[in-house]
């Protein structure tokens, strides 16, 4: 049994190693960062949206609030479960639908800046309505056809889609979640070779039961390698009215509870063979670059909450009196209030970045994007949960039953729920730290790989030893050398300016730190996932340092930010650099064998004694 566990485990690396991009087009920040090199040049000055863009954005905002707030009722759609029908159609003939999509197929034609903005505004008010818009527009039929798609391709689905057809991302099976070498659902080649026949199931699909378009993920025909067949995930586009197709049933959640998400079915289901999209094989490489820009929506939608989070939290705090004094006052709520405006501002600076570098592209996001989601779901979550301690018995309220009561229908509970989500979706926070692990180990991984690989011939193994120990030789002593880097700031504060050398000092020592476990480990390292989550962690956390001090830097040189800003920025970086002090001191801390073990007990049902005076489950 153990080896059959391992060859699937095996199966499923090769495959996603397989599907990644192997490539570095353009410099990214956060993957100098791993390698010991702090880019302060590619950072700043912070990438600015146009005036132009700026005002396009500004239109579309103002008109947006005017018509979310004209059509979407946000308690009554989390208490019917459902956003209404009529309401989406207001929503699509305004062309909210078509907000990613070319004018010449028929859409705004947003930059993306502007649809992140767009998409903060809607989740600042409805988060179920948020999920509607960006599952169709940032991971749905739009977006791999704009990257993937062929002409004939975009010309027939994108103006249907610009108009409101409704589409969805079909990945995820009932047992399957982030491991798709156990996919199940299968595309195969009919015998006139002018369709393929689907059939499978699809779980947690939002958008897919009422969805006109999906895109599937199905294995086609294996193609042999080394004399071995090997798996090969495809892309198709789906027509949801053709035979074959079934809604299982609706999921219900206990957040963003509007939304469309389900089971689905297909048995015997033709699709055209000209539906496929890119080449077979380049589903899960499709399925990898569409999340890359698509999880851009959710830091946008978790800074915007944050924003939410301390306009309640102030109006509330210097309202409530207690003790003699507004609860403001106090040092317990005192904490969580600064800790929430400096997290806010630092969500918003990685959001800002990011989306700023996804539309000069001028750099590869595919760190950046997945750090920005990791980083904004968590914090997001944290700072509601604050923010209902801080309201007390009214933060648990609903905003129905506040209302009632005659008080300010604060849906902070709601609040709760709904962001809830963002750590599991379009990669859960534990995916996206090994995505982000991988990632940030490649310019190790792309000499150490070939050494290992059996079908690599003795001589390019010899070829590739020799450049690996090139490349240490003068890349190894570099990160034991004091860092020189001109840093230009001129309206950054002392403080604020000590916080960008602790950058540069950290990213080297991050460097050394991967580099020895790597050798220690070597290819078990895959199996030290609490290890790779302190090195993640720690990367996160510097590049908001950066992200926020880069941003600070250029508000406060153009008036757009009071002076304040210098210590919202010093404290989030204080609070960062003790978080990646004590990430520096887990690994040699945590007791992982101590913890492996009491799992496996659990598992095997050894405490089993311990689970008794309850009603089991």
């Amino acid at each position: 049994m153990q080896i059959t566990d391992n060859k699937d485990k095996q199966k499923a690396l090769d495959l996603a190693e397989e599907s990644r991009e192997t490539e570095w087009k353009y410099e990214s920040f956060v993957a100098e960062l791993f390698k010991g090199s702090f880019r302060w040049d590619l950072v700043h000055p912070f990438p600015e949206q146009s005036p132009e863009d700026k005002a396009i954005g500004d239109q579309v905002l103002v008109q947006l609030e005017q018509d979310l707030k004209a059509h979407i009722d946000p308690e009554q759609v989390d208490r019917d479960q459902a956003v209404p029908k009529a309401a989406l159609q207001a929503l699509a003939d305004k062309g909210y639908f078509g907000m990613k999509i070319a004018k010449e197929y028929g859409g705004m034609g947003l930059s993306v800046v502007n649809y992140t903005r767009a998409m903060a505004l809607v989740g600042s008010w409805c988060g179920s309505t948020a999920v509607w818009l960006s599952a169709h527009q940032s991971i749905g039929v739009p977006q791999p056809l704009k990257l993937f798609g062929t002409k004939a391709q975009k010309e027939k689905y994108l103006p249907r889609l610009a108009k409101g057809a409704i589409s969805a991302f079909a990945l995820t099976e009932p047992d399957v979640g982030s491991d798709p070498a156990r996919m199940s659902t299968t595309a195969t080649l009919s015998e006139d070779g002018e369709h393929y026949i689907l059939n499978g199931e699809k779980l947690y699909i939002t958008n897919g039961p009422e969805a006109e378009l999906l895109v599937v993920m199905a294995l086609t025909e294996p193609k042999m390698v080394h004399g071995k067949p090997k798996q090969q995930v495809s892309a198709f586009v789906l027509e949801t009215n053709s035979p074959g197709f079934e809604i299982l049933n609706r999921c219900q959640f206990m957040g963003i509870r509007g939304i469309a998400n389900g089971r689905l079915k297909f048995t015997n289901v033709k699709i055209p063979k000209e539906n496929i999209i890119g080449q077979p094989g380049q589903g899960l490489k499709i399925a990898f670059v569409t999340l890359n820009a698509g999880r851009l929506t959710i830091p946008a939608i978790s800074a915007a909450a944050g924003k939410w989070c301390m306009e309640v939290s102030k109006q509330w705090s210097n309202k409530r009196v207690q003790w003699g004094a507004p609860i403001g006052e106090h040092q317990s709520v005192q904490i969580k209030l600064a800790t929430m405006v400096a997290e806010t501002f630092a969500m918003d600076s990685v959001s800002a970045l990011t989306t700023t570098f996804a539309d000069h592209e001028s750099a590869d996001i595919r760190l950046e994007a997945a750090m920005a989601k990791y980083f904004g779901s968590e914090r997001a979550s944290a700072i509601a949960d604050e923010t209902l301690q801080i309201r007390g018995g009214r933060g648990f309220e609903t905003a129905t039953s506040l209302k009632n009561r005659g008080e300010e229908p604060y849906a902070v509970e709601r609040l709760v729920r709904d962001l809830r989500i963002n750590r599991i979706i379009e990669g859960t926070s534990e995916i996206m730290q090994l995505f982000i692990a991988r990632e940030a180990m490649d310019v190790h991984m792309k000499f150490i790989l070939p050494l290992i690989d059996r079908h690599t011939s003795i001589g390019n193994k010899v070829m590739m030893a020799l450049r690996a120990g090139l490349f240490y030789v003068t890349w190894y002593p570099r990160l034991w050398l004091p860092s020189f880097t001109c840093l230009q700031t001129q309206h950054l504060s002392c403080a604020n300016r000590c916080h960008l050398r602790f950058i540069a000092r950290a990213s080297k020592k991050l460097a050394r730190r991967l580099f020895h476990t790597m050798a220690i480990y070597q290819v078990k390292l895959e199996k030290e996932q609490l290890l790779l989550a302190n090195f993640v962690d720690i990367g996160t956390d510097l590049f908001a340092m950066a992200a926020s001090l880069s941003q600070a830097e250029h508000l406060l040189a153009s008036g757009k930010a009071s002076p304040e800003l210098q210590d919202v920025v010093d404290l989030f970086c204080r609070q960062a650099r003790q978080r990646i002090k004590t990430h520096f001191r887990k690994p040699c801390q945590t007791p992982t064998k101590l913890l492996g073990k009491v799992s496996t007990q659990l598992l095997k049902g050894k405490l089993d004694w311990m689970i008794s005076g309850i009603i089991k489950p």
